[in-house]
């Protein structure tokens, strides 16, 4: 028996396979089997694991996904993208990714692919699609190409919806051309600034001041500021940026060709995310019309339209301030009232418009005759008043010099006139006329508190002075 075993085994060893070296090589142990095909096992089973993993992250993925073959036909798609096109997964195997995208971008999207896209370089466009019911939304879309290998998939389509952010970017572009086309048509100067002052935009209007050959983007904002006003702006430039908050502030601008305008500017600011302001927004208004309106009005309200001398109202505001400075100094000074003799017979003779010549000549020689601290003012019809202001503390020196401007003042006017009177039809009459005047005279000090008083003092002196012939001076003596 140990024979038959021992002859066995000869056999057995003489069956064994041979390597191709012509070695026998031993047949595997079963143990090694047994652990060979329980890892092959494992292996597979995480193998289904993992795939089941990635074939759930791929079915509920934000974003939607597909493969292409070829052809352009769908081959997969998971959830997301069969709910952007409204439809079922399997509705979508076997169908043409153009026929899913509007007709107005299926242009677009054979320019944009008509080469397959590398596995390393994807290429994206966004393009509009539609799904079931005709519904129409933006998607972007990521094209990768096929890994090597993969001889059925032409690509990887990744897909998301961007409808709301292209309503957002619509919205803005709206709000965009909405600015530009108010800032474009608007007669007021818009301007952005960075935080330095310098022109990062500026409305058309601009052309206006700067000429139509400048380019002024990146300039200095200061630069073009009168030099007397320019620290100003600056001061309030700097607060604006510091505090977050503007100002309306008025200043002199200096155009292109060296005019000199008003301006009036209303700045604001632009924040970040975070509270910082980064832009500084002005507003101007040319406002030279305005002013010179505002000053033809102030100069009707207190001057005299014919003569431009100051009327009673501005009068009686300087006479106030000339008695407050009188009680600081104890300076004197004085009141001198006009009145012109023999105006009547003017008017009567020639007309009113030739009075009104005379008058315009008389204030132009009373102006010639005193200070340019002094006030000259016409009261109405041929009465003037001269205010002579800081004469001297001691009376009798302030009478000497009051006595003088005077004696100056009726010399002048007892010069003859010669007026020109243009007429509408044409033609120009002159008129030689000699025409004296009445003077009263009246100081007042610091001790005078009452300008009506002291006006009446000038006036009854000078109703002495007409009273004795005309063509005279006389003072006032003492106070009442």
């Amino acid at each position: 028996m140990s024979q038959a075993i021992r002859t066995g085994r000869a056999d057995a060893l003489s069956h064994r396979p041979e390597s191709r070296m012509g070695r026998q090589i031993d047949p595997p142990d079963r143990d090694d089997l047994l652990l060979q095909n329980n890892k092959l096992r494992l292996a597979l089973v995480d193998q289904d694991a993992a795939r089941r993993h990635y074939a759930r992250l791929f079915e509920q993925a934000p974003v939607g996904y597909l493969t292409l073959a070829d052809s352009g036909a769908i081959l997969q798609a998971n959830r997301t993208a069969a709910a952007l096109f409204g439809r079922a997964v399997g509705e979508l195997a076997g169908q043409l990714l153009e026929h899913f995208i509007h007709e107005d971008d299926r242009a677009l999207f054979r320019r944009h692919f008509a080469e397959p896209p590398g596995a390393a370089t994807p290429r994206h466009c966004e393009l509009r699609m539609e799904k079931a019911d005709r519904t129409v939304f933006w998607a972007q879309l990521c094209c990768t190409g096929k890994a090597p290998g993969d001889d059925e998939a032409l690509c990887l389509v990744t897909l998301g919806d961007i409808t709301a952010s292209k309503q957002a970017e619509q919205a803005l572009q709206e709000q965009k051309d909405f600015f530009h086309l108010i800032a474009e048509n608007l007669s007021d100067f818009i301007a952005v600034l960075d935080l330095e002052g310098r022109r990062l935009y500026n409305s058309p209007s601009y052309l206006q001041l700067f000429g139509t050959d400048r380019d002024v983007h990146d300039s200095d904002s200061f630069a073009e500021i009168h030099p007397d006003d320019r620290d100003y702006v600056h001061q309030v430039f700097r607060e604006t940026v510091h505090t977050g908050q503007g100002q309306c502030i008025e200043y002199r601008f200096m155009t292109a060709e060296g005019e000199i305008r008003d301006m009036e500017s209303r700045g604001s600011v632009i924040k970040d995310e975070h509270g910082r302001v980064v832009r500084v927004v002005v507003v101007s208004q040319d406002i030279t019309e305005r002013k010179r309106l505002q000053e033809q009005v102030r100069q009707m309200a207190f001057h005299d339209p014919l003569t431009g001398l100051p009327n009673r109202r501005l009068f009686d505001d300087r006479f106030n301030q000339a008695l407050a400075t009188t009680s600081r100094s104890n300076d004197f000074g004085a009141l001198i009232f006009i009145d012109l003799d023999d105006f009547k017979r003017l008017n009567d003779s020639h007309g009113h418009n030739a009075g009104d010549h005379l008058l315009v000549e008389v204030a132009s020689r009373l102006k010639r005759c005193v200070r340019e601290t002094d006030t000259v003012a016409r009261f109405g019809g041929d009465e003037f008043v001269v205010m002579l202001g800081m004469l001297d503390t001691a009376r009798r020196s302030s009478l000497t010099q009051a006595r003088a401007i005077a004696e100056k003042l009726r010399q002048v006017l007892a010069e003859p006139y010669r007026l020109s009177i243009a007429h509408s039809a044409g033609g120009v009459t002159r008129i030689d006329y000699s025409c004296t005047a009445s003077i009263g005279v009246a100081l007042f000090n610091q001790r005078d508190t009452s300008q009506p008083r002291v006006l009446k003092r000038a006036d009854s002196a000078m109703y002495q002075a007409k009273s004795s012939g005309g063509n005279q001076i006389r003072f006032c003596r003492g106070r009442g």
